[in-house]
């Protein structure tokens, strides 16, 4: 079995903003590097056998606070990156409701069948390991999705540098769309990991 602890990074500059981040890099603040502190106290006599992030800065720079204790590399990959927004990157979040979404904008889809493409990755190069992954609020919200074979509506938000645990008992072997509407699809993996727990840790927004 594989256990992921998946992550999310630490407040950025524009989290506190309400700005728009997707695929730009990010910043964390203080309060971010005082949460991904935290959690790294909470997590220190934590086995790791290896530390994932995305390849954007918010979470690489939370990824290495995290490592410290452990003394591990911080592998990054682009799987994690958070959804791309299209048009709306940069724009102050509550000026987007009720607005057409940009074409631009990545697909429900893609983002789907990108957390699935994680999952296998983790399951295949991390075996039988401990990983910490810090992700974003939406790709890790897809993530779980694909994992409990569950709406992304149905998962429960992720707060800065809070830390969700996933245990990974068989290989995810594919995965099944239907998508009706933006917003509105049902996943449905074929060979499904059963559902261990997503407590844990950090902070508030």
């Amino acid at each position: 079995m594989t256990t992921l602890y998946l992550m999310r990074h630490g407040e950025t500059l524009d989290n506190a903003r309400q700005i728009m981040q997707g695929q730009v890099q990010g910043e964390l603040s203080e309060k971010g590097i005082e949460q991904a502190r935290q959690a790294r106290d909470e997590m220190a006599l934590t086995h790791l056998d290896a530390i994932v992030a995305s390849d954007l800065k918010r979470s690489s720079d939370t990824a290495r606070i995290m490592a410290e204790p452990h003394h591990l590399e911080v592998v990054t990959t682009p799987l994690l990156r958070e959804r791309d927004w299209g048009d709306f990157t940069g724009r102050y979040i509550p000026d987007l409701k009720d607005l057409p979404w940009p074409e631009n904008v990545e697909k429900l889809d893609h983002l789907l069948q990108r957390a699935l493409r994680f999952l296998q990755f983790i399951q295949r190069e991390y075996k039988d390991q401990t990983v910490l992954a810090v992700g974003h609020g939406i790709v890790n919200k897809a993530i779980q999705a694909v994992y409990h074979g569950c709406q992304m509506k149905d998962v429960t938000r992720m707060t800065n540098a809070e830390v969700r645990i996933l245990e990974l008992w068989a290989v995810v072997l594919s995965i099944v769309l239907s998508v009706a509407t933006e917003g509105a699809v049902t996943v449905r993996a074929a060979s499904t990991v059963r559902a261990a727990s997503s407590v844990s840790t950090a902070s508030t927004e």
